[in-house]
């Protein structure tokens, strides 16, 4: 490490992808994020393109740019949202809050995680916890991907339920690149949206960016103007915290003591 008087990792914002976490755990560095910052935010952006890939909106949108006018067209790929069932992979956070506000929408909820959450909660959400996340995907009719990006996770998403919505704003390779446009393109997927892409910024010749059937966008949904406020006074917090001696928020930390943080793993 060239940086010798290195002691800490702060990310203004969510993540560690950009991070060597094994690395500077073995450096002895800790590492931290502003936990919480986006969670409303990421959460509110994917319940619209729930909403968006139920509702056949792009196809739409796209005839009355082009001068079009053909609703069967569209209407034949449209869908209630009412009484679908929506998965999400990861009930942290964002994936709770998103649960929560598909309840009114009165969905069949379903989530996996590797920690069940309150019964409490549960029950108030109306969410069916499922540990093996191979037995929840079959019942999808739209799966939200919420996990962080770990070497378990990487490349895992190919073999979706046929038709399947898929919407990810957590990390790009979580899927598989070639088989999200092999699946759009034979409808195995049958729309893919997402704001995260690999490599980013997207080169101009970027597969998905041609793929059929999609709805994605820059990296924009934990970037409202709301959302930088908290990035920003969440910041300034942790700083003031460090040059004072004091803990940060155990939930900020990824790296402490030479201990990468269990999701992280």
């Amino acid at each position: 490490m060239k940086a010798k008087n290195l002691k800490l990792l702060l990310t203004a914002g969510i993540g560690s992808v950009h991070i060597d976490l094994h690395a500077a755990a073995s450096a002895g560095l800790t590492v931290a994020e502003v936990t919480g910052s986006n969670v409303v935010s990421v959460a509110e952006d994917e319940l619209m393109r729930i909403l968006i890939l139920m509702r056949n909106f792009v196809p739409g949108y796209n005839q009355v740019i082009n001068g079009e006018w053909n609703i069967a067209g569209i209407s034949y790929r449209a869908h209630d949202l009412q009484g679908k069932t929506i998965g999400t992979m990861g009930g942290g956070r964002i994936g709770k809050l998103l649960l929560q506000r598909l309840k009114p929408f009165e969905c069949n909820l379903l989530y996996h995680d590797r920690l069940q959450m309150e019964q409490a909660v549960e029950k108030e959400i109306g969410a069916k916890y499922f540990e093996n996340l191979k037995e929840m995907l079959p019942k999808c009719d739209v799966i939200v991907i919420n996990t962080p990006l770990t070497e378990k996770t990487r490349g895992m998403f190919n073999k979706e339920k046929k038709g399947v919505l898929i919407v990810n704003n957590a990390r790009a390779t979580i899927m598989e690149r070639q088989a999200v446009v092999e699946a759009t393109e034979n409808g195995h997927i049958g729309v893919y949206s997402g704001d995260v892409w690999d490599p980013q910024p997207a080169a101009k010749d970027h597969s998905w960016r041609y793929m059929p059937n999609h709805a994605m966008t820059p990296h924009i949904s934990g970037t409202t103007m709301d959302a930088q406020v908290r990035y920003a006074a969440g910041t300034k917090d942790m700083l003031e915290r460090y040059f004072k001696g004091e803990d940060f928020p155990a939930q900020n930390y990824i790296v402490k003591n030479g201990e990468i943080a269990p999701q992280y793993l």
